[in-house]
């Protein structure tokens, strides 16, 4: 097939949709965004789509971290902790600098917390900079951790208790600006690159020629019935290959694929909740030697605490919900480490998402490994389960490695390892550009869509003929989020109606009062630009 000339925007629903293509995509949460990206890129036609939208299930539901690995290492799963640690660097210092930070991190020496407990904090720490190292990713993006007394403990995180405090080991992960605009600075990668990214489309059926593809020919294709949505209108593309991304919904699609979805619940804390605190604390859970509990602070000044590890029986739904026993657990859990204690009232958001581990018959999800797997069905679906948002990147390379060997089609190498996401620059870069933003509004684009900041603000005043002034300010009393987002959401990202706006593309949406105090600006938004359309 030849190529297609770039779609710089991302669709809801079917409308030109094309009728054949080398590759459908199901699923568009962070891995299914990345198959799309890898395949494109590689000089594939793709098809990408998702019955909902964007980030959508699990990817915008995580702790919004880029993990390094430290857990597997705890467990001995070290294959999977370099693997970590390595996709971490790339993220960070190469293909989304601007949408990843540097996130310093205590677990506090406190009298619960035995001089033999403490020895091992300390030697994760040394065992995950280890990782860092052999991973090749530099100190000056992760520095070295070390071993703080109680007073420098008390400087860094002054709502800590301090009765028994003896100080603190502070290491350093990588932490995300948002999971949901990963997913859709990668989805909006793809499409610049000539991928057909559509959300609101969800695929009905999945037919290949089982002779053909039990056979490994070069003839092989598959017949994808879609259906839109937002219109009921049905399509079929024609396909050579198909690859099943849809998480902890694959099952549903690939009958042999057995998953054992556990569900990872956070809270959410508004800034003054924790005054003072700028570093991740890592709270001991009771009778665990290797597992805590988070608190992380945000870039818009909330803290998310997490997360629970819960097994999950029965259907699957759209949206998890946290149940009150999670929600007061993790409560227990903290509040044992700080002075202010911490209330159900103090919980003004909560949210859960669903892991999609395989099946190995353990007792505990805590247990399951994080390996992702690539599962080829007798018709010869590509199904890629498993894994975690860090290492999104290397689950989409060896899926397509298996989809494009299976189909025998012809492809280039992944370069995805080298390929920088739309508006990366180098984090210096772009943090003298926010120093010297002439409106905060400016630099908080700068923040979250890096070098395209200028794109979106652009593309904001076209779609709505206000001035920039207007779009940099804020929708809403006590809500960072400013009117260009919101038009660029629609206009360039995708985003068909308030939910996509206001749960995905921004993340009002987790904290229910703010979210209905934003519902008219996110209406408003959309009249504007049907308007224009």
């Amino acid at each position: 097939m030849t190529a297609h000339q770039p779609h710089t925007r991302i669709t809801p629903g079917l409308a030109d949709l094309p009728t054949e293509v080398d590759m459908v995509v199901i699923g568009l949460g962070v891995t299914g965004a990345g198959v799309a990206l890898d395949a494109v890129s590689r000089g594939l036609t793709v098809l990408a789509v998702d019955a909902h939208d964007l980030a959508f299930g699990t990817s915008r539901f995580s702790s919004k971290l880029v993990h390094g690995g430290l857990r597997y290492l705890a467990s001995g799963q070290v294959g999977i902790a370099h693997e970590s640690a390595v996709e971490r660097g790339i993220l960070m210092e190469t293909t989304a600098p601007h949408l990843t930070r540097p996130l310093p991190s205590l677990i506090p020496l406190s009298a619960g917390v035995s001089r033999p407990m403490g020895t091992l904090a300390g030697a994760g720490f040394l065992g995950g900079d280890l990782l860092r190292r052999a991973a090749g990713t530099s100190a000056d993006t992760l520095p070295r951790p070390r071993r703080l007394s109680a007073a420098e403990t008390r400087r860094l995180a002054p709502p800590l208790r301090t009765d028994g405090l003896r100080g603190a080991y502070l290491g350093w992960d990588g932490q995300l600006e948002d999971d949901a605009r990963l997913v859709t600075t990668i989805a909006r990668t793809a499409a610049d690159r000539g991928a057909h990214v559509r959300t609101h489309a969800r695929v009905v059926s999945a037919t290949g020629d089982s002779r053909l593809a039990g056979a490994r020919t070069s003839t092989s294709e598959f017949s994808v019935t879609l259906k839109d949505e937002l219109t009921g209108a049905t399509a079929t593309v024609t396909t050579r290959t198909v690859v099943n991304a849809a998480g902890v919904w694959a099952g549903d699609l690939v009958d042999d694929v057995r998953l054992r979805p556990s569900r990872g619940t956070h809270l959410v804390l508004r800034a003054g909740t924790l005054p003072g605190l700028d570093v991740a604390v890592f709270a001991p859970i009771p009778g665990e030697t290797n597992r805590f509990v988070l608190v992380l602070p945000q870039p818009d000044g909330q803290f998310y605490v997490g997360l629970t590890d819960e097994p999950v029986d029965g259907p699957i739904p759209d949206v998890a919900e946290p149940t009150e026993v999670e929600i007061g657990f993790l409560l227990d859990v903290v509040a044992a480490s700080f002075a202010r204690p911490l209330r159900r009232e103090d919980v003004v958001g909560a949210f859960a998402g669903l892991r999609p581990l395989l099946d190995s018959g353990d007792d505990s999800t805590a247990d399951l490994s994080r390996k992702h797997a690539v599962l080829t069905s007798p018709t010869g679906i590509v199904t890629i389960v498993g894994g975690k948002l860090t290492t999104y990147r290397r689950m989409a390379e060896d899926a397509v490695d298996a989809a494009v060997g299976h189909a025998r089609l012809t492809a280039g190498p992944c370069v995805t390892a080298t390929l920088p996401l739309a508006g990366a620059a180098p984090r210096e870069t772009l943090a003298d550009r926010a120093a010297k933003a002439g409106h905060p509004g400016e630099a908080r684009l700068v923040r979250r869509y890096g070098a395209d900041a200028d794109l979106a603000l652009e593309a904001a005043v076209r779609a709505s003929g206000w001035d920039q002034d207007q779009l940099l300010a804020p929708i809403a009393e006590g809500i960072s989020t400013v009117w260009a987002e919101l038009f660029f959401g629609v206009t360039h990202e995708g985003a068909a109606d308030v939910a996509d706006l206001l749960d995905r593309r921004t993340r009002i949406g987790l904290i229910p009062d703010d979210r209905a105090l934003a519902v008219p600006a996110a209406e408003k938004v959309l009249e504007i630009v049907r308007g224009e359309r």
